[in-house]
């Protein structure tokens, strides 16, 4: 399994382990070669699964995480200081004459800043699929409790990357289909309520269409939740992905709610306990103690606090990283905890999984 082939779809091969077999009989406990046992999944093996993985393969997943995150932010910050470097004539004479600034400078600088947003953003999208291919990845060994390096998470990962950022696009794009539609027709009604001379529609109306638009969208996020993790796990192109989520979705629907959800408030909690000590850390600013001058520039304040700013920012920005390498590889370990829980479920795949754990496996070490 150590391979990019992945899991593909299986039928069911006869009663998963732990089955009942009469009166009397205990049933054997279902095998654990890795982070969760080969058996259907509860709410414990999910959590604690995905918390096993990330302490046991700290090294390669958080590694590979780091490492795309920190490439994702040096292009980002190189591509807002080319827009830079391309506008700095027209910047100079922005800031120098603020009140009469021109046309064709204002529209190079937008188009530059513009155009290197817009890049970062596709960045972002590119690095956030690939820390979640990485997590995938690596699950894919950990429920087996096979070693992995870091160079085979990140091939893996990389290799399967272009599948989950269509599936991220794909699902992105049907999520903003009710939106849009929420958008349209409240302009509509506007545009209706203003013509006939009433400037305002009722706000019970206006809720009313929100509250339709918003289920829908939480819907089709939980229906397509197991995309990513099939893209990975099964090789899937993004809509074949998208179709095999649905349908292990299907029936399970509130399940898979409430445990990502639930995954989802713990997040919350560690980013709470994680910013406390940073909190505390944090120098308090001393008060600004104006000089003899009528006149104060922003410089000036700025200048004086900031040997107090200066750490707090550090510590802030240190603190909110964290957090987010927390949730950016614990909600994709749970989902796709959740996506091999079906298919233990619906189509014996814990019998895959324990003949492949039974393979000797590559040897190698967690790095």
């Amino acid at each position: 399994m150590s391979d990019s082939s992945g899991w593909g779809p299986s039928g069911p091969s006869g009663p998963y382990w732990g089955a009942p077999g009469g009166w009397g009989w205990m049933p054997p406990p279902p095998p654990k070669p890795g982070v969760i046992p080969l058996a259907p999944l509860g709410v414990d093996h999910i959590l604690g699964g995905a918390l096993g993985t990330m302490r046991r393969y700290a090294k390669p997943l958080f590694g590979v995480a780091v490492a795309g995150v920190l490439i994702m932010a040096a292009l980002t910050l190189g591509l807002q200081v080319l827009a830079y470097l391309s506008t700095e004539k027209q910047l100079d004479r922005m800031t120098a004459a603020p009140r009469s600034i021109d046309a064709t400078d204002l529209r190079a600088v937008l188009i530059a800043f513009g155009s290197a947003w817009a890049v970062g953003m596709l960045i972002t999208l590119v690095a956030s699929s690939f820390v979640q291919a990485s997590a995938s990845a690596t699950l894919q060994d950990a429920v087996l409790g096979r070693r992995v390096q870091f160079g085979a998470v990140w091939r893996r990962a990389w290799s399967r990357t272009p599948s989950v950022l269509g599936v991220t696009l794909l699902m992105g794009l049907f999520m903003a289909i009710p939106m849009a539609l929420f958008a349209l027709m409240f302009f509509a009604m506007m545009m209706t309520a203003v013509l006939n001379g009433e400037p305002f529609i009722p706000a019970g109306l206006a809720l009313l269409l929100l509250l339709i638009a918003a289920p829908l969208t939480l819907w089709l996020l939980v229906r397509f939740s197991f995309a990513p993790a099939a893209a990975v796990l099964e090789g899937a192109s993004p809509v074949t992905a998208l179709r095999r989520s649905a349908r292990l979705v299907r029936g399970a629907w509130w399940r898979t709610f409430g445990i990502t959800l639930l995954a989802a408030l713990i997040t919350i909690i560690v980013s709470i306990v994680v910013n406390v000590p940073f909190r505390l850390a944090m120098p308090t600013p001393q008060p600004y103690t104006p000089s003899t001058q009528t006149t104060v520039s922003v410089s000036e304040v700025y200048v004086q606090m900031l040997p107090d700013l200066g750490p707090a920012l550090v510590l802030s920005v240190v603190a909110s990283a964290v957090a987010q390498l927390f949730f950016m590889v614990f909600m994709p370990l749970v989902t796709s905890l959740l996506y091999i829980d079906q298919r233990i479920r619906r189509e014996g795949l814990a019998d895959v999984l324990f003949r492949a754990s039974a393979v000797e496996a590559t040897p190698g070490s967690v790095e």
